[in-house]
């Protein structure tokens, strides 16, 4: 992936993120019945994504992470 691939995905992710979490904070309805979409889960979905994407940010732009084998 590019950067400018990443940085649209990570905008995604977010905004994503932060639709879910609304949409997971609003009052229940007793009268609608229970919800049927998971919006927390699919929020912290999102926030795994983003999490991806930030540290796939960082390697295109030289920041070294992870495990490296000094010799």
């Amino acid at each position: 992936m590019d950067l400018t691939l990443t940085i649209s995905a990570a905008v995604a992710f977010l905004a994503f993120a932060l639709v879910f979490g609304w949409l997971g904070a609003r009052p229940i309805n007793v009268l609608k019945g229970p919800r049927m979409v998971p919006w927390r889960p699919l929020m912290m979905a999102c926030v795994v994504g983003l999490m991806l994407m930030l540290v796939h940010l960082a390697n295109l732009l030289g920041v070294q992470t992870g495990n490296q084998q000094r010799y």
